[in-house]
């Protein structure tokens, strides 16, 4: 499984010209679903997510979570994570999960694992439409971006 994790002060995900989810202060995830990856892969990135300490402090360091601040989280679903350029100029996608059924049944374990971890707090999860075209629009914030 690999993940963009992007600290954000905003995003708004639309598909197929609807608006589907908007979030205020948190983090925007992309998440490749690769052929391997199983539940307890979902778990440990979802554990990652609520704890990863990528918000400042009263003292400008970096030491709370999104679940510390109250933030929120979109999860965005995106094979092309999972491509090999390794091998001329045309990605290779054949590392992500297949059928689609499979790959969006993880990608739902993941993010009812995700919202599970963060019911204590403020913040809500969101998610993108699996398989559809989307359209992100998003504030980042730093920019912080991590590769899990």
């Amino acid at each position: 499984m690999k993940a963009v994790i992007q600290r954000v002060d905003g995003a708004a995900l639309s598909a197929d010209g609807q608006a589907v989810a908007s979030i205020g202060k948190g983090l925007v995830v992309y998440v490749g679903i690769e052929q391997t990856d199983v539940e307890a892969d979902a778990e440990r990135l979802a554990n990652k997510l609520a704890c990863m300490r990528i918000f400042s402090d009263d003292a400008d360091k970096l030491n709370l979570s999104v679940s510390d601040i109250g933030g929120d989280i979109l999860l965005v679903s995106n094979f092309t994570l999972c491509a090999d350029i390794s091998h001329g100029n045309r990605p290779s996608f054949t590392s992500a999960m297949r059928p689609a059924a499979a790959a969006s049944a993880m990608f739902d374990y993941l993010a009812d694992f995700v919202t599970d971890l963060m019911r204590l707090g403020r913040g809500k999860v969101c998610r993108g439409v699996f398989g559809a075209d989307m359209r992100i629009e998003q504030i980042n914030a730093g920019p912080i971006t991590i590769i899990y």
